[in-house]
């Protein structure tokens, strides 16, 4: 079964494969295995946020740990997202490790002045001797008529932020890696989701690992244009390729993984080969990820080889619609990707 099979089928058969030697889980799985992993190997690490003991276990991602390791390592909080993202902080500040898990990122805004003004800042303003090892989870929703107020892509406000990592993990593997290797940082780390990628399955190691931040790569090697894509838009991008090669277009799939660091110098090198780009992001492009990403490439020697303007694909720029037929059109897919990419070969 090819690679790209297996990371995109959403059947929950395929988390329990092996084939050729290699395993298999779910995201979902994935991220669970690295946070059980976690509090059993650091008793610094613990699990807060809202929701925790309930039985669907934040969609999956931390199922069956508050069973395991008790309400003194996964503790439910109460909803108060800001007093309690200060008491993370501090916690993470006299040595802890925690793992704030805000199931919607579209309350993470009522946390600003913890994250923005205190987490992010510590480290600087003490001149390195206090570190703020802090993961931020946050889940980015969509569909189900979730509509403005629980669908929103807010990682670009975290990404103007200096002190603040911010991860975007897109296959099983690197959310288990990613999230290891988040909290072993020793700095905030805004560790983003996409709540569509939890179902899909992939290769991913029983033992741990981490997946260094900072450190994109490349998902499909192609020789006639780049596509950048964040999260969710990683495997839109990969259908789109597939779909575009049969009309003779070899598109590369760049995967950044985080945005904060950003891997500028794997961009730039793919796009002075190609010399065409295109940018996908689970967000509104205005001021966000994309902008910055295409900011990097102009402000490089790579803006000489451009052979067309750039393309951005990203959300319809207003709120998000509640009606599943205005959703439709509000949610960049495959196609819109593909549609980028022939406007900037035909360019």
């Amino acid at each position: 079964m090819p690679w790209t099979k297996i990371i995109l089928d959403k059947s929950a058969a395929l988390s329990k494969l092996t084939e050729g030697g290699l395993r298999a889980a779910t995201y979902c799985e994935a991220l669970c295995e690295a946070q059980a992993q976690l509090l059993e190997t650091d008793d610094a690490v613990f699990l807060l946020g809202e929701g925790l003991d309930e039985p669907g276990g934040v969609f999956g991602s931390i199922a069956g740990l508050s069973e395991r390791f008790g309400n003194r390592r996964v503790l439910d909080s109460p909803l108060a997202e800001n007093g309690m993202t200060g008491i993370a902080v501090g916690a993470a500040m006299v040595g802890m490790r925690p793992i704030f898990i805000h199931m919607r990122m579209d309350f993470l805004p009522m946390c600003m002045d913890q994250i923005v003004n205190h987490a992010a800042k510590w480290n600087y303003m003490t001149g390195g001797r206090t570190n703020v090892p802090l993961v931020i989870r946050s889940i980015i929703g969509r569909g189900w008529g979730s509509a403005a107020q629980h669908s929103q892509g807010l990682h670009g406000f975290f990404a103007q932020v200096p002190g603040l990592k911010v991860v975007l993990p897109s296959t099983p593997y690197d959310a288990k890696g990613l999230l290891i290797a988040a909290v072993r940082d020793g700095n905030p780390v805004m560790f983003i989701e996409h709540r569509w990628l939890y179902a899909n399955t992939g290769f991913v190691p029983a033992e741990m690992y981490e997946v260094p931040l900072g450190q994109g790569v490349v998902r499909r090697k192609g020789r006639d244009i780049t596509v950048v894509a964040l999260s969710h838009m990683v495997w839109a991008a990969i259908r789109a390729a597939e779909i575009l090669a049969t009309e003779g277009i070899d598109v590369e799939v760049i995967d950044p993984r985080t945005v904060r660091p950003l891997d500028a110098g794997l961009i730039c090198e793919s796009v002075a080969r190609t010399g065409r780009l295109v940018i996908a992001d689970v967000a509104s492009p205005s001021g966000g990820c994309s902008a910055e990403i295409a900011a990097c490439v102009a402000e490089s020697e790579a803006v000489r080889t451009l052979k067309a303007p750039l393309r951005r694909v990203g959300f319809a720029e207003t709120p998000t619609p509640c009606s599943p037929v205005l959703e439709a059109a509000f949610y960049p897919d495959h196609t819109h990707i593909a549609d980028a990419v022939r406007a900037c070969m035909q360019a």
